[in-house]
């Protein structure tokens, strides 16, 4: 039985740093688009803000200020196989307006539930 609990307590704690995680030991952030539930821009359009499915929040601060973010929502185009959004490796769109924006750098700004950091 022990056994099982320990195993059991590895796997989730891998799942866990897997699913938000999983390019930071090669010194980016990437956040799996599968475990976003809201994303909200700053008003100034410097930032974007990223709850995640575990309770966690992320911030990317733009490479620029992106105005009409506030607006209209943005979209993406994810091209890898993992479905991650890495931190300086995305581009973003604008709806509504077509104007383009880059991520920037991930800061998480809270642990997950029952994590501390």
């Amino acid at each position: 039985m022990k056994k099982v609990m320990s195993g059991a307590a590895l796997l989730a704690a891998l799942l866990t740093v897997t699913a938000v995680m999983p390019a930071e030991a090669a010194g980016k952030i990437c956040l799996q688009t599968r475990n976003m539930r809201d994303t909200t821009p700053k008003d100034d359009g410097t930032a974007i803000t990223f709850k995640m499915n575990d309770g966690s929040v992320w911030r990317n601060d733009l490479k620029g200020r992106c105005p009409d973010l506030k607006f209209n929502g943005f979209a993406w185009t994810v091209r890898n196989p993992g479905g991650t959004v890495c931190d300086n490796e995305e581009i973003i769109q604008v709806i509504r307006s077509g104007e383009i924006c880059a991520l920037g750098k991930f800061t998480q700004i809270s642990p997950a539930r029952g994590k501390t950091m």
